[in-house]
C-alpha cells in the first residue's frame, strides 16, 4: 500500500445511528439535533445537507459547508440523487485498497462484492462485472502511469451502459499529510490538494464523456471517511504506531480536508454525478465510537466499522459501505 490515510479534527456533521444491521439509518436526526449559534431557528427552512446532517452541537467546530453548492439528495440521507441508473450493461470497480478489499475481512464480505451481488439482483446475472482497483493508489493514478486504471479498465469507446463505482483520495490526503507534518507550508499543502481533485475531476470527465460511452454511462463515487470520530485523534487506533501515524497532524490539514471535502460534493454536483456520504455516515463509528464527548456520538454499544490497520472497513464496515452505494444507485 502506498499511504495510510492521515486524519485530523475535521469535523463533519454526523448521521443517525446506526441500525441493528450496521448500516446507517434511513431517517435523518431528528431536528433538535441542530444546535449551536450558527444553527437554524427552529422554525426556519431546512437544506437537504441541514436535514441529513445538522450542524454539531459545538458549532465553532468547522464541518464541510455543503450548502454552498445546494446539492440535491436522497431520501436516506445516503448520498446525492442525479442520476437515475438504469439498464447497466457492465459494472467496473476503480479505486484504492478499500475497493480492492483487504484482510482479514473475506473477499465475499469486500462492499465491492456486496455491490456487485446486488446489481446483478437488479440488473441481470449476466451483466459483466470487473475490478480494476488497487492498493495504495491515488487519484493520478485513474488516468496517470504506471496504473492508469481507466485505460487499463476501457477500450477508447465502450458501447455497453457502464456504472462505475469508486473509492479514492486516502491516500493522497495521508501523502499530503505527512509532507505538511515534514515542513510544507499551507500554501503547498493546498496545491497538492488541488492537483489531486483536479485529477479526479479529469478521470470523472473522462467517466462521463458520451464520446467515450455513447450508450450511457453511470459514476457514483465516496467522500473520504476518517477514523477518528472527528476528534483528530490518531492514536485512538490501537495499531496507530505501526501503520506509522504521527500522534498530531499539521494544523494545516483541517482546512485541506474541508477543502477536499467540498470539492468532492462540487465534482458531483457540476458534473451531475452521485457522491455517497461515508464521511458523515462512518462517523461515531471510529476508534471514539464510546466516547460521549465526540460531535458523532452515536450513543452506547454503537459498533466500530473499522478493522485493525485503522482506515480499512471491518465487515459491518464494508457492509455499511455497501449499503451507502446500494441505496445511492437504487433511487
Amino acid at each position: 500500500m502506498r499511504g495510510m490515510v492521515i486524519v485530523v479534527a475535521m469535523v463533519s456533521a454526523c448521521a443517525g445511528s446506526s441500525g441493528p444491521d450496521g448500516a446507517p439509518d434511513a431517517a435523518p436526526r431528528p431536528p433538535d439535533a441542530a444546535i449551536g449559534h450558527d444553527a437554524p431557528e427552529p422554525d426556519a427552512p431546512r437544506s437537504a445537507i441541514e436535514t441529513c446532517f445538522p450542524p454539531p452541537a459545538n458549532a465553532s467546530t468547522p464541518h464541510p459547508n455543503y450548502d454552498q453548492f445546494h446539492p440535491i439528495v436522497n431520501s436516506e440521507c445516503t448520498g446525492t440523487n442525479y442520476q437515475a441508473i438504469a439498464g447497466v450493461e457492465r459494472v467496473v470497480f476503480l479505486g484504492d485498497s478499500i475497493t480492492t478489499g483487504t484482510p482479514p475481512t473475506l473477499p465475499t464480505a469486500f462492499y465491492r462484492s456486496l455491490v456487485a451481488n446486488e446489481m446483478r439482483a437488479k440488473f441481470g446475472l449476466l451483466i459483466d462485472v470487473q475490478d480494476c482497483s488497487g492498493w495504495g493508489a491515488r487519484n493520478d493514478d485513474f488516468l496517470g502511469p504506471p496504473h492508469d486504471q481507466i485505460h487499463h479498465c476501457f477500450s477508447d469507446v465502450e458501447t455497453r451502459k457502464t456504472l462505475i463505482v469508486m473509492t479514492m483520495g486516502g491516500n493522497d490526503m495521508s501523502s499530503i499529510a505527512k509532507e505538511a507534518a515534514a515542513g510544507d507550508t499551507p500554501a503547498q499543502t493546498m496545491a497538492k490538494v488541488d492537483l489531486a481533485l483536479q485529477a479526479l475531476e479529469e478521470a470523472v470527465t473522462w467517466l462521463k464523456d458520451p464520446a467515450h460511452f455513447p450508450n450511457g454511462s453511470y459514476v457514483v463515487f465516496s467522500n473520504i471517511y476518517e477514523f477518528t470520530d472527528a476528534t483528530g485523534d490518531l492514536a485512538s487506533c490501537p495499531a496507530a504506531a505501526v501503520a506509522g501515524f504521527d500522534a498530531v497532524a499539521a494544523p494545516q490539514m483541517t482546512p485541506a480536508y474541508l477543502h477536499a471535502a467540498e470539492q468532492y460534493l462540487r465534482i458531483a454536483v457540476d458534473h451531475q454525478i452521485d457522491m455517497v456520504f461515508s464521511l458523515e455516515n462512518f462517523c461515531g463509528h471510529g476508534f471514539h465510537a464510546d466516547d460521549p464527548t465526540s460531535v458523532c456520538y452515536r450513543g452506547p454499544n454503537t459498533e466500530s466499522w473499522f478493522d485493525l490497520t485503522c482506515i480499512h472497513p471491518n465487515p459491518k464496515g464494508h457492509a455499511a459501505l455497501a449499503r451507502l452505494f446500494d441505496t445511492t444507485i437504487a433511487e
